[in-house]
């Protein structure tokens, strides 16, 4: 994943993974105000509010540290849960790509670009 600048995992009652996340600077130097983050929730626990707590936590956690925004540099427009969760977080659409996204199923697909600032 290269330079990271945190990772945390999140687990269930028993002790067993059902998400991660990275956090770091969108943007080295004048960019690293804003942050970025990537997520992975375990099949398993999908539809049980994982990424939503995960989104959650990865904000309160960039504020702590710093960051003033947050922005998604990728979110595959396909991904329909993704997308209504961080627009649930307040994050919002501010560029789309079109094709940016290689889905293996559906061919090129568009990806979008979303912020939010944490002030």
């Amino acid at each position: 994943m290269g330079a990271v600048a945190a990772t945390f995992v999140a687990t269930d009652a028993d002790g067993a993974i059902v998400g991660t996340y990275y956090l770091r600077p969108n943007q080295p130097c004048l960019g690293a105000h804003v942050a970025n983050a990537g997520y992975v929730v375990a099949e398993a626990a999908r539809g049980r509010g994982v990424g939503h707590a995960l989104c959650r936590h990865s904000q309160e956690e960039a504020r702590r540290r710093g960051f003033t925004a947050m922005q998604f540099n990728l979110v595959v427009s396909t991904n329909t849960a993704g997308v209504a969760a961080w627009s649930r977080n307040g994050f919002r659409t501010i560029g789309r790509l079109p094709g940016g996204f290689r889905h293996p199923r559906l061919g090129e697909v568009d990806a979008l670009v979303m912020f939010k600032t944490l002030a």
